[in-house]
């Protein structure tokens, strides 16, 4: 790996700790708190919404800033936000203090995607944006299920005291490792702004958000649906979310050959029924254990396959706004996070038990594909140009 790009793949796996960790520590701060577990989803809800708010709003404020001085900025607000959050004395604090850490997130990946095509051997831009997103992978994989376990064992404030810890060592690693970059020369945010004008941009944030909603429905609500349904021990769920991030890291890399051998339009569709299809046979068959593992090892393998074929697809959207259209994407994604937790919540709030949200999942899995079905038909491309060349194309453009 490029060292220059250490510290943005640790910024992924701070970033990618504290989005998802949430999703195991449900139990324990419902009881710390004396709340039900549907109303600490919303504290999900809340760390998503962030992102959507900061994703353009942090990135537009800061455009004309030195890529590494914003990236302090940003991974500064995240650290401290993340920190209160670990202190938080009530539910309604938590969800404040998670908005607030929820800001930075989408900015980061999408000035660090900027930071890491210009850091890069010529040819070699695609490979190291991934790179800073193995740290996502990496989080899922490790530290998610570590800060579910100290969640269950110690206190849920451990698990996101530890993610303020890694924002430290992020902050400390951007200030010494990262090379310090000229800022882009000073545009017209007005002119970035006309992205929000485009038909193609709002469909691939519909796909994306009612799309990737339909996983969120299932995965925030993990924990009480292998405990309470599949019957696992509470103490299996730090190792059922490391099987998730094991699918995370498959999907990651499926994701992205699928991106290169298909138009990435026709990859996105195919693994959103992919995902519907999952979701149908978890609601089904989550009281069979063995099932219910190869099921949460599938679900979580097309949810992280979906990020490169729809990534490419707002690059190529996204001509004269790059950095913006990259950041969209990310709030994109975590607007289907709040959505997810959000209605994945309300069936079990009204009774319908564990399973219902991967029910609700479904249906938006679905109309996920419906918005890619229209998002061919306005664009006229389902073919698309050779996926691989055009990435390296608009990636290049960055």
């Amino acid at each position: 790996m490029n060292t220059k790009l250490f510290p943005l793949a640790l910024g992924g796996l701070a970033i990618g700790t504290t989005e998802f960790v949430m999703m195991g520590l449900l139990p324990s701060i419902a009881q710390d708190f004396r709340v039900t577990i549907p109303e600490v989803g919303y504290v999900i809800s809340a760390y998503a919404l962030g992102v959507v708010i900061g994703a353009p709003l942090l990135t537009v404020l800061g455009h004309n800033l030195e890529p590494k001085r914003l990236l302090l900025l940003l991974i500064l607000l995240f650290t401290v936000f993340n920190t209160l959050s670990a202190f938080a004395p009530n539910n309604t604090v938590l969800f404040f203090t998670r908005l607030l850490a929820g800001l930075p997130h989408g900015a980061f990946f999408g000035v660090g995607s900027v930071v890491a095509s210009r850091l890069a051997a010529k040819g070699k831009q695609a490979q190291a944006i991934s790179t800073m997103f193995a740290g996502l992978t990496i989080a899922n994989l490790l530290t998610v299920p570590l800060g579910t376990y100290l969640g269950q064992h110690y206190s849920w404030r451990y698990a996101l005291g530890g993610v303020g810890g890694v924002g430290l060592l992020t902050l400390a690693a951007i200030y010494f490792i990262l090379p310090a970059l000229p800022a882009q020369p000073a545009g017209n945010w007005q002119g970035e702004l006309a992205l929000f004008k485009r038909l193609e941009t709002w469909l691939i944030i519909l796909l994306t958000a009612i799309g990737t909603g339909g996983m969120f429905c299932w995965v925030s609500y993990i924990a009480p649906l292998m405990t309470e349904v599949s019957h696992f021990p509470a103490s299996y769920v730090p190792y059922i979310m490391m099987l998730i991030g094991l699918g995370m890291f498959v999907g990651n890399v499926v994701g992205g050959r699928l991106a290169d051998r298909f138009s990435p339009l026709t990859a996105a569709t195919t693994l959103l029924l992919a995902m519907g299809g999952t979701l149908l046979a978890i609601y089904f068959a989550s009281g069979n254990q063995v099932l219910s593992l190869g099921l949460t090892f599938l679900a979580g393998s097309f949810s992280l396959a979906l990020a490169a074929p729809i990534q490419i697809l707002m690059i190529q959207s996204s001509k004269g706004a790059e950095m913006l259209g990259a950041s969209i994407t990310q709030a994109a994604f975590n607007m289907g996070n709040a959505l997810g937790a959000f209605l994945g919540g309300v069936p079990i709030a009204l009774g319908y038990g564990y399973t219902s949200p991967a029910l609700v999942g479904v249906g938006l899995a679905l109309a996920g594909a419906g918005f890619a079905y229209v998002l061919a038909r306005v664009s006229g491309q389902p073919p698309l140009a050779p996926t691989a060349q055009v990435t390296a194309d608009s990636v290049a453009a960055f």
